[in-house]
């Protein structure tokens, strides 16, 4: 996942703009470099003997990431693999990174072994023929330790595996449980609820605001489409539906477009010294967000620590219990690589090893994408104090458990973000029809899609 600017170089998050997509026509897709090495096709399996030498076999491996002093993680596989070495390169967070692979992968050269990518982009690469399927090389066999909407994420259509998930954002609600109580606001179980308390507290004081809902943000807009059901994307090779103003998103757009006109909820942009400033002293009682956001809080900001405390998503439906997602990434092997075998195995081993995995959620605040991980005791049970002791680990965990498995990307997501901005985005900033502003944005997006040579049904 990327984290906020707090903790890495680049804000987290934040879905930025002009990247990987850039140029994604349908007769690019065929530009992608080939391996040079022995790979297995996706009918074959590479046997064990075949596993055993590449790993005794002297090899370098290049990965490109951003996670830092993830040089831990890597150490501890180098000394079980003391053959293969791992070169670790950073060359940038998200948009950099993307935009350094596509050029590699045209160009047919200069590509890593291995690349962290978000499981948003997973469908910008992969229709560029950009990943080794992995699973020749037996990472079918890890699916069940995987949470099933996580897994779902790195599978293609006709079973190909992506790439292994590392971190993952499930969403819930952070919020000041003084502030709450000052107003005498219960948390709120529905969106109804959250929005009487929105109103509610305004009123009592107009310098606050329940939460903020920033016009800059699409990666969390996309969270709460998905904990409302939309499906705005669905991809079957180059055809690609656009729902972006499906009855779901409508829903979610009508809502917070009306909190936004009647000025009880701030569209302040996040991720600015104003917003860090807004969530120290109070301005926001509460933030939707995914399961990074705890750490991040505590590592972002001080003087309220021990105030805060985490919650579910309101439900649109009162007694359900779904979630969107916010976040996460992924290793995946790169088409190219001469080392398939190495790579494969050291990017399962990164994402299945107890001891990596741990580290991940303790060295870095990345969180669990495991099972394992997710049900242990030492996860569950930490008491934040942050969170004035709660087991906020053990909640985020339950409400993984509730994320809807059938949201899918589009592969040109970055024009999307874009579209979003100039429409949904400007509508929340000037208390404007923001569900208007979802049909606007599926019908930019569509013509950009419809050029690029993608068949495109819209709803």
């Amino acid at each position: 996942m990327q984290i906020p600017e707090k903790r890495f170089t680049r804000r987290g998050m934040l879905a930025l703009t002009g990247a990987a997509a850039a140029g994604l026509a349908i007769d690019a897709c065929s530009s992608s470099s080939s391996s040079s090495g022995a790979t297995a096709t996706a009918s074959g399996t590479v046997s064990q003997s075949e596993i055993n030498k590449a790993m005794k076999t002297p090899t370098t491996l290049t990965f490109w990431t951003w996670v830092p002093d993830i040089s831990k993680e890597v150490a501890v596989f180098e000394r079980q693999y003391p053959a293969i070495k791992i070169n670790v390169v950073n060359p940038g967070q998200g948009t950099p990174l993307y935009t350094k692979l596509r050029t590699a992968l045209d160009a047919g050269k200069g590509t890593p072994d291995l690349s962290q990518i978000e499981y948003q982009y997973i469908p910008t690469f992969s229709i560029l023929k950009g990943f080794v399927d992995l699973r020749p090389y037996g990472a079918a066999a890890n699916a069940g330790k995987f949470v099933d909407w996580v897994w779902r994420q790195v599978t293609g259509p006709n079973g190909e595996i992506y790439a292994y998930p590392q971190d993952t954002g499930p969403m819930g609600m952070l919020y000041r449980e003084d502030i709450f109580a000052k107003h005498r606001i219960s948390v709120p179980a529905t969106w109804d609820d959250f929005a009487t308390a929105a109103h509610k507290l305004h009123a009592a004081d107009s310098g606050t605001y329940l939460t903020n809902t920033a016009d800059n943000e699409v990666a969390a807009w996309h969270g709460l489409m998905w904990q409302a059901g939309s499906r705005p994307y669905t991809v079957h090779g180059t055809t690609v539906g656009l729902a972006l103003d499906d009855a779901a998103s409508k829903k979610v757009a009508n809502y917070w477009g009306g909190l936004v006109a009647d000025g009880v909820i701030s569209t302040d942009p996040d991720f600015t010294s104003n917003w860090y400033q807004g969530l120290d002293t109070g301005k926001y009682a509460s933030w939707l967000t995914g399961a990074w956001g705890p750490a991040f809080l505590a590592g972002a900001i001080k003087s309220t620590a021990g105030k805060w405390r985490a919650a579910p998503l309101p439900q649109w439906n009162s007694g359900q219990q779904v979630a969107g997602n916010w976040g996460g990434s992924t290793n995946a092997v790169i088409k190219g690589t001469q080392y398939p075998i190495a790579a494969a195995k050291f990017a399962e081993f990164l994402n299945t090893n107890p001891t990596t995995t741990a580290m991940f959620n303790t060295q870095q605040s990345l969180f669990p994408s495991l099972k394992s991980l997710l049900s242990s005791a030492s996860f569950s049970s930490y008491k934040s104090p942050f969170f004035g002791g709660q087991q906020a680990n053990k909640l985020f965990a339950q409400i993984s458990a509730t994320v809807n498995v059938n949201w899918q990307w589009p592969p040109f997501l970055d024009q999307s973000i874009t579209d979003w901005t100039a429409t949904v985005g400007k509508a929340l900033g000037s208390k404007s029809n923001v569900a208007a502003a979802t049909t606007q944005w599926e019908s930019q997006l569509a013509s950009y899609a419809k050029a690029q040579g993608f068949h495109v049904t819209t709803s």
